[in-house]
């Protein structure tokens, strides 16, 4: 399954590959021969040195992008349909509909019948099964037995063609209380919920995408209709802008087959336009959310930051890592362990297809001074600015990022993913070296010059969650 792992990750890749029962080879293949319908061809292959997955990658006369990857260690295939769509791409009014739509899609299709998706599953001994939705795109999977590999490549081409047929107001009425209950239980009625929707409405203006989260607004969902899902359903569940993913033990002609079978007959279709939609210019913002569920006060400071893949996304991940990470972390160290005003450091370089978002938030203990926290947090931020990360730190950080791309090649439904994941940023599935590449050669100079770039100390935008019993004088 994995090959030869690099120096600084090797201990936790000898585990790995001392329970495979193969050894997966290298072959990627290049963005413009995935565009040719129906015919395969592979690159250069990867590093000796990385881990490799073997695929091959090509396109349906219909448009449909598929990409199989042949594993035959375990009885199991894992089947993943990425739909090219997700929050980021929803228009004014219409906030979660992307989500929405991807509880529409369990509730039923024309052969299937309505609400069988699951039952069908269970009874053929799937395992995994679910969907999930983010700003960037919307997916659906399954894992399932290698020889009900036909019934999970069924299952999707009935929803991708035939869902509409049984859609109701009546299912869609269901779905729409069913995402309003998970909001009201993720977010609404979560601690740090109202702080989360707080900051996307400081960073972003209204009409942004991004503003809303996946989630979407209450009452975006509520004033859904019929012809908003037909009309959603129509614009981006189309087969040119899905990629079908087959990962497992079959055999590759076999699946090649069973695609075409089940996919190969859908209406020809070309994939919507996308516009592309910019950060705003930054703005300082300071947000004071009062929060009955918060026992805890928590501040957060965000700036917005390079999109997923982008220039300098790689050197805030890794300024992120150095700043918060147990134990190591400069503002973990400082907050929590020296000075003990704080229960938990986090930071994040979070990006999606447009834009991302950089951020620093602290948890406080109980009696901490908000304005030292404040003014340590501002000191350290500062600091990397005028001066680089040490080369351990840095060394420290890139390590942990191999070692955690190995830990992700794992399971049968994470190598599958990470295909996926690559294809849809970076329109090839086999970019893992290239994206372990990115770190091992950031410099601390570099770190040092995002942070430069991205963090303007005089603008950044601070939520402060305040509980319903805070200390006296807490939120200055």
């Amino acid at each position: 399954m994995f090959a030869h792992p690099t120096s600084r990750a090797r201990a936790l890749a000898a585990a790995l590959a001392a329970s495979a029962a193969s050894l997966w080879s290298a072959a990627s293949v290049s963005p413009a021969a995935a565009q040719v319908p129906g015919e395969v061809a592979a690159s250069a292959p990867a590093p000796a040195a990385d881990p490799r997955i073997e695929f091959e990658r090509y396109r349906l006369a219909n448009g449909l992008e598929v990409i199989l990857a042949p594993d035959p260690s375990v009885p199991l295939v894992a089947v993943s349909v990425w739909y090219h769509v997700g929050s980021g791409h929803e228009t004014p009014g219409k906030s979660g509909f992307a989500h929405l739509f991807e509880h529409m899609l369990f509730q039923g299709s024309k052969h299937v019948g309505e609400d069988r998706h699951f039952e069908v599953l269970k009874t053929i001994g799937a395992g995994t099964v679910n969907g999930t939705t983010n700003p960037d795109r919307t997916n659906y999977f399954e894992v399932v037995p290698s020889n009900q590999l036909e019934t999970a490549l069924w299952l999707e081409s009935d929803r991708m063609a035939y869902m509409l047929p049984l859609l109701t107001q009546k299912s869609l009425d269901n779905q729409i209380e069913v995402v309003r209950n998970e909001r009201r239980q993720r977010y609404d009625n979560q601690p740090y919920g109202t702080a989360l929707f707080a900051l996307y409405a400081a960073l972003y203006p209204e009409k942004h995408p991004y503003r809303y989260l996946t989630i979407g607004k209450h009452e975006d969902l509520a004033g859904a209709s019929l012809d908003d899902v037909i009309g959603f359903f129509k614009t981006w569940y189309v087969p040119a802008n899905a990629t079908l993913a087959i990962g497992g033990d079959f055999e590759p002609a076999t699946a090649r087959a069973l695609v075409d079978r089940w996919f190969g007959s859908l209406p020809a279709s070309t994939p919507p336009p996308v516009v592309t939609v910019p950060p705003p210019p930054p703005r300082a913002a300071r947000v004071v959310v009062d929060d009955a569920f918060a026992k805890q006060r928590r501040i957060t400071w965000a700036w917005h930051g390079p999109a997923r893949f982008a220039a300098d996304d790689a050197e805030l991940t890794i300024l992120a890592s150095a700043l918060s990470r147990d134990g190591t972390g400069r503002l973990y160290k400082t907050l929590v362990h020296d000075r003990q005003l704080a229960t938990s450091v986090s930071a994040f370089q979070s990006g999606a297809s447009f834009s991302g978002v950089f951020s620093v938030t602290v948890t406080l203990r109980g009696d901490a001074d908000l304005t030292e926290v404040e003014r340590l947090v501002t000191a350290e931020l500062a600091q990397v600015q005028r001066l680089p990360l040490d080369a351990r730190e840095l060394a420290r950080v890139v390590t942990q990022r191999e070692a955690s791309a190995i830990w992700g090649l794992e399971s049968l439904l994470g190598r599958v993913e990470q295909l996926q994941a690559y294809n849809h940023y970076l329109d090839d599935p086999g970019r893992l070296s290239w994206d372990l590449e990115r770190f091992r050669k950031v410099t601390p100079a570099a770190v040092q010059a995002a942070a430069t770039r991205h963090i303007d100390l005089a603008r950044p935008v601070v939520i402060v969650t305040m509980p319903a019993a805070a200390p006296a004088g807490g939120a200055k």
